[in-house]
């Protein structure tokens, strides 16, 4: 088989991760290259492993400058495993050498490169692949196949919660921000991809309205981010979507939870509590002795990979989101989780931002392949 030549810039923990993770679980990737403005990157030993990223790939070319290494290497694909609030440019440099891009989400960090970006990729041979995990767990494939055959009816309200905790001085708080100054800046709701992607897999409507409202920094007096923050979205047709995101909390409870209210059926996926485990549930009028509610035993990862030695990060859905991909590109298929997949969910948490900016103004939320677009960059982004 033909090796699929791969790159990779940002060496923070994650993309040392999606790094060794595609080299040793797919023997057709050729490991070409990575990028880090911090060369340590490359020769510390990683978080809770033996050894580094230079001991572990002794062919891969180390650079610390990107334009350098797309100029003297050839690639299939590029990982774009920067820091959450720079990815675009990254990307629109490969696009623009119509080299493919893995790009890390949320997609964009404004409107702005939401419509550069948008626009590189339709005038690139290459195309982008964006990197939503929670969209590949089990639970949520559950629920898509649910829908689909009819027995939730059409969704009409949905929740979802991302709550992560913050245990300052503990050695996951520290690499965790070790290398992601984003994570004391960045308004907790611009990360909404984790709970927006897995819905709006079975919501045919883009979100159309954005209300947010923020808490103030309480838990971390040195962070320039709100503690929590609530949205709501809306599509055209009144299908409503309640958000909370919170930067930093005392809550040591599982990060992802959702719910779905449609009119034939329920479905929960309610993330631990404590010592009580996560629990999947549904219930349907469409299904004879399903009408209470019932569980379903499925967790994160998806079943199709349950035996797969390889099938590690994020309950296997790290694996399954390049599995899917690398085997998309040898078809010549489209990717699974395009870049419009990634706007829709992406875009929704920037007019959120900017609504709790103005004090939860209701905002009418727009995406680069909409006319209306160009005039909400004048307004935001230009303002």
């Amino acid at each position: 088989m033909k090796k699929i030549k791969v790159g990779v810039v940002g060496l923070g923990h994650r993309g040392r991760h999606m790094a060794n993770l595609a080299k040793r679980a797919f023997e057709f990737v050729d490991f070409v290259a990575a990028c880090d403005i911090d060369p340590e990157l490359w020769h510390e030993k990683q978080w809770l492993q033996d050894d580094s990223m230079k001991n572990k790939h002794p062919g891969t070319k180390f650079y610390n400058d990107y334009v350098k290494m797309l100029d003297e290497n050839q690639f299939d694909f590029i990982l774009v495993e920067t820091g959450a609030d720079v990815h675009a440019d990254f990307c629109i440099k490969a696009l623009n050498r119509d080299i493919n891009v893995f790009s890390d989400i949320p997609s964009v960090a404004n409107l702005t490169e939401a419509k550069l970006l948008w626009e590189a990729e339709q005038k690139s041979q290459g195309k982008l692949m964006t990197g939503a995990n929670p969209n590949e767990w089990g639970f949520i494939n559950a629920m898509v196949d649910l829908y689909q055959k009819g027995l939730l009816g059409e969704p009409y309200y949905m929740e979802a919660e991302y709550i992560h905790c913050s245990r300052p001085g503990s050695i996951t708080h520290k690499e965790l921000n070790k290398n992601s100054p984003w994570r004391k800046s960045l308004p907790p709701i611009r990360y909404c991809t984790h709970s927006l992607g897995p819905l709006l897999r079975i919501l045919e409507e883009d979100l159309r309205y954005a209300i947010c409202l923020g808490t103030g920094a309480h838990i971390d007096p040195d962070s320039e981010r709100d503690d929590m923050m609530s949205a709501l979205f809306q599509t055209e047709s009144g299908v409503t979507i309640r958000l909370l995101r919170n930067g930093a909390c005392r809550a040591f409870i599982g990060h992802h939870s959702y719910r779905v209210f449609g009119t034939k059926g329920y479905f929960e996926r309610i993330d631990s509590r404590g010592t009580t485990p996560p629990v999947t549930r549904f219930n349907s009028t469409e299904l004879y002795g399903a009408e209470n509610l019932t569980v379903l035993p499925i967790d994160m990862m998806p079943q199709e990979y349950s035996d797969n030695p390889h099938a590690a990060g994020h309950g296997g859905a790290d694996y399954a989101l390049l599995d899917h991909m690398f085997q998309a590109f040898l078809r010549k298929e489209d990717f699974p989780i395009s870049l419009k997949d990634g706007l829709r969910m992406t875009l929704p948490g920037i007019y959120a931002a900017e609504s709790a900016r103005r004090k939860g103004v209701k905002l009418t939320i727009h995406y680069p392949w909409e006319t209306e677009f160009d005039a909400d960059i004048r307004e935001f982004d230009l303002s």
